[in-house]
C-alpha cells in the first residue's frame, strides 16, 4: 500500500465519515521532507494534516509563492495572506514555475479532479463540449504545470461514475495520456500520477499499462461498490488490501484543522 501504517488506537467504522477516511489515508501518503506542491481544497486538507501529524520537516509550496508555508488553518485560496505570513521563503510566481516547479525541484503535486479517466488525465475545465459546455468548472491555474513537471502526482478525489469516466471531457492536465509513452512523446519531466486515493480506496497505474488499477479499499467498503463506483472496466489487483482504519489521535487532529477554518 501506498499509505503508512498507523499505530494504535483505530476507531471504529461508525466513528469517523468516507471523507475523513479519504482526508487521512492522503495525509499518510505524505513523509519525510519532500517538497509538495499544494492544490486548494482536499489536497490542502490532507497535506497540512500531514504536517501536524506524522510529517512536521514536510514543506508544503503554493502556487502564490509561498515556500514552507505552515498555516495555522487551511488556507482559504493560494492567495490566502496566512500562506505568506508562516513561509520559510515567498518568491515571485514567474520564478515559482520557472526555477522551481519547470526546473524538477518539487517532489510531489498534489491535486483534486473534477474527472478523471483510466490513465489518470485530469479536468478541472469543462463538463460536457468545451464550446457549449454543461458546466464550466474553475479552470486549470497552475495544475498543468505541476502535472508535467513535479516529480510524481498524487490525486485525491471523491469516487463516482460520474467523475471516474472512460474519457475526460477535457484534458486539462496530462496524467498517461493514452498510454505507456505519451508523457514522454510531449517531453513532460515527471513520472505523471502514481497514487490516486479516493473516499472509497487507493489506486495506482499499472507499470505496464498506465491504467489505474485498484490496489486497496477502505474499511467496510467492498471491490464491488469501487467498480460500480468507476465509469470504466476497473481492473484490481491480484491482491486488494484493507486501508488501516483512522487512529483516534489522526481524527482529532484532522477535526481541529477543519474546525479552525
Amino acid at each position: 500500500m501506498s499509505t503508512s501504517e498507523p499505530v494504535g488506537g483505530e476507531c471504529a467504522p461508525g466513528d469517523y465519515s468516507a471523507d475523513e477516511m479519504m482526508s487521512i489515508a492522503a495525509a499518510r501518503a505524505l513523509g519525510g521532507d519532500r517538497r509538495v506542491f499544494v492544490g486548494i481544497g482536499l489536497p490542502s486538507t490532507a497535506a497540512n494534516l500531514a504536517r501536524r501529524t506524522h510529517a512536521p520537516e514536510l514543506v508544503l509550496i503554493y502556487e502564490s509563492g509561498a515556500i514552507g508555508a505552515k498555516p495555522a488553518r487551511l488556507p482559504a485560496s493560494i492567495g490566502d495572506g496566512m500562506l505568506g505570513e508562516t513561509a520559510d521563503a515567498v518568491v515571485s510566481v514567474p520564478e515559482m514555475f520557472n526555477y522551481w516547479l519547470q526546473a524538477g525541484r518539487i517532489d510531489i503535486g498534489f491535486l483534486g479532479a473534477a474527472q478523471l479517466d483510466r490513465f489518470g488525465n485530469i479536468n478541472t475545465t469543462v463538463i460536457g463540449d468545451y464550446a457549449d459546455p454543461v458546466v464550466r468548472l474553475p479552470g486549470a491555474g497552475g495544475a498543468p504545470e505541476i502535472a508535467a513537471s513535479c516529480g510524481e502526482v498524487f490525486v485525491v478525489t471523491r469516487q463516482s461514475p460520474r467523475n471516474f469516466v472512460e474519457r475526460v471531457d477535457f484534458i486539462t492536465s496530462v496524467g498517461h495520456g493514452s498510454g505507456p509513452g505519451d508523457r514522454a512523446a510531449l517531453g513532460l519531466r515527471g513520472a505523471g500520477p502514481t497514487l490516486v486515493i479516493t473516499d472509497l480506496g487507493v489506486l495506482r497505474p499499472d507499470p505496464r499499462t498506465a491504467e489505474l488499477v485498484l490496489t486497496a479499499v477502505h474499511p467496510g467498503v467492498t471491490v464491488e461498490r469501487v467498480v460500480a463506483a468507476t465509469g470504466w472496466d476497473l481492473r484490481t489487483a491480484p491482491e486488494v488490501t484493507t486501508t488501516p482504519p483512522p487512529t483516534a489521535a489522526e481524527l482529532a487532529a484532522l477535526r481541529a484543522l477543519e474546525a479552525a477554518r
